[in-house]
Parts: C-alpha cells; structure tokens; sequence
C-alpha cells in the first residue's frame, strides 16, 4: 500500500488495509447469501452516488467492473432526487459507493435498498484524517471584538514578510503542524483561540461561542446553512490524503465482492493511492510559499482541502451553494478581502456565478474557477479528477500568490 509523506500520519493506520480493521471502517452489509451482481458479460456492476465516488469505481474496479452513477454530469449532486429505475438499481448492484451526508436522497434510498455490499466513504476518510486538521469555513476575526479571537490579532498571521511558507517550515499537515502549523492550531496566529475540544467542523465560525450581540451574527447565520451535510464539511476527495484512503478501502470492498479478481482490485488501489501521493506533495509544495493563505469561494466546499494545505477558505454561503449571502456577510468579506489581501473570487462550473462575480466587481477583484470537482462537465477545466485538482492547484497558486 503507498504511505504518504513520513511528515503524516500514514492514510491508515495499521500496516496493511486487508484485514478485518478496514472491513470495520466499511459499512458493508452481508444482507444474503447470494452472489454480487454482474452484467450479462460477467462484470461486476457498480453503482457510485456522483462523480467523486464513480472515478474511483472505475480507477480501482478497471476491466472488471461496470459502473453505473445516479448523478448525471451537470447535476448538482446535493440536489438530486432518484427515480424509480434508480432505487432499484441499488438494490440490483453488486457494490454501492457513496458519501454519507452528501445526498440525502440517496441515503435514505440505501437504508432501504437492502444492498449487499455497500461502500460509505466518510468512514475511511475520517480514518485517514485521525485527529489531524479539522475542516474549516470562514473565520470571524474581523471587527470591534478581535480582542477576542486570537493572542496577536488579524495582523499575525504569517503573510507578511516572513510568508506562508516558515508556517509550513518542517512541520508538515495535520496533527504535526506543532505550534507553527495551521488547522487545529490557528490560535498563535490570530485566527481564534486553541480548537481544542468543541473545535468547530464543516464551515462553522471559528470563534468561540459566538453570541447574538456579536459583531459578526450575520456571517454565523450565513453558516447555519448546512444543505443537509449536518454541519460537516463532505467534501472529502479534494483533500488527496482522504481520498486515497477512500481508494484503498474501495479495493477491499470490491474483492470482497469479487473475490476472482481481489488481487487486480487490491493493486488498482495501490497505484491510484500512489497517484494520489504525488499529488499531494504537489499541493504541499505548491502552496508551501504564498503571498497570502486566503481564498474567497462560493460556497463552503473546500474546508479540507484548505486544513490541508494549511489555508482558509472564506466562503460566501455555507455549504449550500444556492443560499444568499446577507449583507453582513458582504461586509464582512469586504473586510477579510483589504486584510489578508485577497486577489481573487473563486466561483464554480456547476453553481450560479453571479454572487461572486458581483463582489470581485464591488471589490474590484480578479475572478476565477475553483472546482469543487462535484461532477465533470464541459466547462470543466479538465476531463478527470487528476486534470482538475492540478488545475484547482494553478488558480490557488496565482491567486493566493506562490512564490
């Protein structure tokens, strides 16, 4: 199995991902006896929920497997409602992959399949990330109650000319970052106080507690908005360490499934995971030295890709990319785009542009795609995930200023 940089934990934990321990992170459910089901060519037929889901299907299932999804490109995966046909698709695959939290409709559709084999890939993620960075939204460390948020303030925040790159110095991601490091440590620099417990998730404000006299209610209203997700973050495949965990656990499920080409499944999983890795490390030292670390985005899609690499997103919605900004939130952007001298509104291929392209207007800014990689159309700036994270990683690098 590939390991990631020595710097970070390995994707999971454990020598090997083919024992019961990974099965555990799996919700894989023996519900008959039966075989999986197969096409009439023999190919084990695959069902994947949207897109991030079905380029590993076919990645790590190759010439053996027949993947169908139940999101067709230029949907907005959080919205999709199934059809009849495709209720009873679950229930007929051989292997079901999908993120839990992401597409309410296809979670309650799964509870109800009665599907033999069903892959949910938040839980291997999430084993992926340990106790490392957690995923973040927008902050409020802005305004008359700064005191509050952090021991130096919005001016330390390592931007100056000292750069991004001393934070990243030798302390890697997540959980290694010590006291120079970004995520779960961001209280050094201003960013609010130590996440210690309670530590906020998916793109709840960073503050402590905030109160309804708070300066910034209406930037915590803004992230009440949750589209389902529960307050989380689900956007798990644009942080390349989680998603390779995902690969790997893939691989088990399917030679569960099939067990006449486990071995074929297994070193599929193994080379994507590699893939992977390297494009970790271009992230890594892409974004090692930048001008600045933050980004202004739609909707709040990129919180752990942000924990990642050491950033902060600063949406303009929540995680719902239909909500409204209020006029709080504006302001509020306003502010955070002259602090941390942001260059660049980030909007999507898949969701309105508009509100982003009317604040880079206000602000005089730049705009440009950052793809949260729900799905590939063809404004997509790439026809597969590996094309579009690298392109993802070119507009960051121009925007936030690479060195």
């Amino acid at each position: 199995m590939s390991v990631m940089n020595a710097r970070r934990r390995p994707l999971i934990a454990g020598p090997a991902l083919a024992g019961a321990s990974v099965l555990s992170l799996l919700t894989l459910s023996a519900c008959g006896s039966g075989s999986a089901g197969t096409t009439e060519d023999g190919k084990l037929s695959v069902l994947a929920s949207f897109y991030p889901m079905e380029f590993l299907a076919e990645r790590v299932g190759g010439e053996h497997v027949s993947v169908t999804t139940l999101t067709q490109p230029g949907v907005d995966p959080h919205d999709l409602e199934l059809t009849p046909r495709q209720t009873a698709e679950l229930t007929e695959a051989g292997a079901v992959l999908y993120l839990k939290g992401m597409q309410p409709a296809v979670d309650d559709a799964i509870k109800q399949s009665g599907a033999e084999h069903v892959v949910e890939a938040s839980a291997l993620a999430e084993a992926a990330a340990g106790g490392g960075a957690e995923p973040q939204g927008g902050r409020t460390d802005h305004g008359p109650d700064e005191e509050n948020h952090g021991d130096a303030g919005h001016d330390d925040h390592g931007h100056g000319e000292h750069g991004h790159g001393e934070e990243h110095g030798d302390h890697g991601h997540g959980e290694e970052h010590g006291d120079h490091g970004h995520g779960e440590e961001h209280g050094e620099h201003g960013h609010g106080e130590e996440h210690g417990e309670g530590e906020p998730t998916g793109d709840e404000p960073a503050s402590d507690e905030p109160t309804e006299e708070d300066a910034h209610e209406g930037h915590d209203h803004e992230h009440d908005h949750d589209h389902d997700h529960g307050g989380k973050d689900p956007h798990i495949w644009l942080d390349p360490v989680q998603y390779a965990a995902v690969a790997e656990g893939v691989g088990e499920a399917l030679a569960k499934a099939d067990p006449d080409h486990a071995a074929d499944y297994r070193k599929n999983a193994d080379e994507l995971s590699a893939e992977l890795e390297q494009l970790d490390t271009e992230f890594e030292q892409g974004l090692s030295n930048t001008a600045t670390d933050t980004f202004i985005t739609t909707h709040a899609a990129f919180g752990h890709l942000a924990a990642r690499y050491g950033l902060h997103q600063e949406p303009i919605t929540g995680l719902s990319p239909e909500t409204e900004p209020s006029g709080a939130r504006l302001k509020e952007l306003h502010t955070i785009a002259e602090e941390d001298n942001v260059s660049t509104v980030f909007f999507e291929t898949i969701a309105s542009d508009r509100t982003a392209k009317a604040l880079a207007a206000d602000l005089n800014l730049d705009t440009d795609v950052l793809d949260p990689l729900e799905g590939i159309t063809d404004a997509s700036r790439g026809d597969d995930y590996f094309a579009v994270m690298r392109a993802n990683l070119e507009a960051l690098q121009k925007a936030l200023g690479a060195k």
